[in-house]
């Protein structure tokens, strides 16, 4: 699992469209649909539901985003510590 997955996972499911999360993360469309399809793979499950109006977590997903939220925390305070004075 990596950093911009869980990026990918946690914009998605805070805009609830794949392009919307996209934009926001400077990324195509495509790559964010290949990072949620990574992390699918990787947690032997699916996050999300996709239809015409966008993407809503299943339960497996509503279940681990907090999870997926905290490891940016951490990731983000990690950063933090080692930025360059």
């Amino acid at each position: 699992m990596h950093e911009r997955e869980f990026r990918a996972f946690v914009s998605v499911a805070e805009t609830g469209r794949m392009d919307q999360a996209a934009k926001v993360l400077g990324y195509s469309q495509p790559a964010i649909s290949y990072q949620i399809k990574c992390l699918e793979q990787m947690l032997g499950t699916k996050l999300f539901t996709r239809d015409s109006t966008g993407a809503r977590l299943t339960r497996e997903g509503r279940m681990i985003l907090p999870s997926a939220r905290a490891v940016l925390v951490l990731i983000d305070s990690m950063k933090g510590v080692c930025a360059p004075v």
